[in-house]
């Protein structure tokens, strides 16, 4: 029987560790998101497949769809979090992944894992008012409460090792190399039909005058 601690089979995690070990190119993992404009301030991503294991994965347990906005001081609507309030949910996941893994493989059992993040943002770089002044965060605070059956030490080197070991914590405090491109979408041609047809206002006069023949 699987032995879970903290909701981790923590022999599926020593065999997945195991079958890395034997086999290197399976760590390798490809991680897609697609974005699409909706209004405004408003857009929405969505995540659907992955490459991984060795293989393609194309399909998700759930629909993955979410909406990104700026809240109303900063000209959006609160559809959503906005892009920056998203790099600190993922902090947050990533750190609280990290370090209940960690735990369960050395069968320290956690209560409760609980943190509160905090980002400076100056806009003024954003807005292009003035040169020194980065775009992004200054600053991020991270703020855990954990209880565990463990020692002070046993969880100070739990929050340590999620440092160490979260994708998220070293995207976002080491450079990453980043690609950016684009294409020209194809506007939507117009047919000489479409040109010589007449539009809905045109139309309904059109149906109201022949009614008004017929009556």
């Amino acid at each position: 029987m699987a032995k879970f601690v903290n909701g981790i089979d923590v022999e599926g995690l020593k065999n997945t560790i195991g079958a890395i070990k034997e086999k290197p190119e399976l760590a390798s993992f490809k991680f897609r998101a697609s974005n699409k404009w909706i209004k405004g301030t408003n857009n929405r991503a969505t995540v659907k497949g992955y490459y991984g294991a060795g293989e393609e994965h194309d399909k998700r347990a759930v629909s993955m769809t979410f909406d990104e906005d700026e809240p109303p001081v900063l000209l959006g609507n609160d559809k959503g979090p906005n892009p920056v309030e998203w790099v600190l949910v993922g902090l947050s996941g990533c750190l609280t992944t990290s370090l209940v893994a960690y735990a369960a493989a050395k069968g320290i059992d956690l209560r409760s894992v609980e943190s509160e993040l905090e980002g400076d943002l100056d806009v003024r770089g954003f807005l292009n008012l003035d040169p020194n002044v980065r775009n992004g965060y200054q600053n991020i605070r991270v703020h855990f409460k954990i209880d565990a059956d463990a020692s002070d030490e046993e969880v100070r080197k739990l929050v340590e090792i999620a440092q160490q070991r979260s994708p998220v914590f070293d995207i976002v405090t080491h450079q990453v190399p980043v690609q950016v491109d684009f294409e020209r979408k194809a506007a939507r041609q117009v047919s000489s039909t479409d040109e010589r047809r007449p539009g809905k206002a045109v139309r309904a006069r059109m149906v109201r005058r022949r009614r008004g023949m017929h009556a």
